[in-house]
């Protein structure tokens, strides 16, 4: 694939006709709170030309690359090296005390697949890194020749919903014992040689689960989501929009229960009146999560298992 066709941005158009309302009006905020390669902060500058960005990453090469290419927006684009569950403090430092778009697009970047140094894709050999920041943190590698085998598996079966944990762990801690593990092609050949053939004819590479598994535990990262999404949702002004892309249903079920949790009346039952505080703070824009269409996936097989939920905050918190 070409580097334009690798950063073909997901769901494009539908992201940008969900924030569209919130973001039309001078001064209007929006945070990209996963600016990656920044195909999703250029689009929103271009088609919001009064709007403020500020995009967030906690990764150093990405934030460079990106700043490059929204260089032309100048001051109209902050960029910030943060997670995103970190947005409240970065929204504090900078002055903002409510924005009216929030867009997150979950997971590993198409830049960090592409660049093999970082052991993301098991279609290549390459360190077993997968950190999305390398300065800080435990790689992959270290997860695997250092963690006890329970708590492999708990990963494995937490993170990757993975049914053959215990076969291809027990076969991780025999290896690890003749030489510690370091590269990628080693564990994708270990993953084939221990899952059976029933489990190898289904769901395409046997070993794309257990990767997900472990750059979820390397990052921190359903952790950072159960926090980030409720954050984000407190940061919007009444009026302003969400946009969640997620991409394994993991993380598409912490935001679907954040949003239906605001979309929900919090009364008890039988009040003949709902007080304003027990009323929805949220409306949900999305029936379910969208999917992207034939045609999207067909340009960028990368969009395939994206699904996209979205609301828009209807009042504020009331004490």
């Amino acid at each position: 694939m070409s580097s334009n066709a690798r950063h073909v941005p997901v769901m494009l158009q539908r992201c940008l006709d969900m924030l569209a309302p919130a973001l039309a009006a001078p001064g209007a905020v929006v945070v990209d709170c996963t600016l990656g390669a920044g195909g999703h902060s250029e689009a929103l500058l271009k088609a919001f030309p009064d709007a403020r960005l500020v995009a967030l990453d906690r990764d150093p090469t990405a934030l460079a690359l990106a700043g490059e290419r929204l260089a032309p927006f100048g001051e109209r684009a902050t960029l910030v090296r943060a997670v995103y569950h970190e947005l409240p403090e970065v929204l504090e430092r900078l002055g903002i005390p409510k924005v009216q778009g929030v867009l997150f697009d979950l997971g590993v970047s198409s830049m960090q697949l592409d660049e093999a140094d970082r052991g993301f894709a098991y279609a290549q050999d390459a360190p077993l890194d997968m950190r999305m920041d390398q300065t800080t943190g435990i790689s992959a590698a270290e997860v695997l020749n250092t963690y006890p085998p329970g708590e492999l598996v708990r990963i494995l079966r937490a993170y990757g919903e993975e049914k053959q944990a215990k076969r291809i762990v027990s076969a991780i801690v025999r290896e690890r014992e003749k030489e510690p593990f370091s590269n990628s092609a080693r564990l994708v050949d270990l993953i084939r040689e221990a899952l059976p053939q029933a489990a190898k004819r289904t769901g395409g590479n046997p070993a794309k689960r257990t990767f997900q598994a472990l750059r979820i535990e390397v990052n921190a990262e359903l952790a950072s989501v159960e926090q980030a999404i409720p954050a984000a949702v407190a940061s919007l002004a009444v009026g302003g929009r969400i946009a969640v892309l997620s991409y394994q249903s993991l993380e598409d079920r912490i935001v679907k229960q954040v949003f239906a949790a605001g979309a929900a009346s919090t009364a008890p039952p039988g009040l003949p009146v709902v007080p304003e505080r027990y009323q929805p703070r949220l409306k949900l824009l999305t029936r379910g999560a969208e999917l992207p269409t034939e045609e999207e996936i067909a340009e960028n097989r990368r969009a395939a298992p994206a699904r996209l939920r979205g609301a828009e905050r209807i009042r504020e918190d009331v004490p």
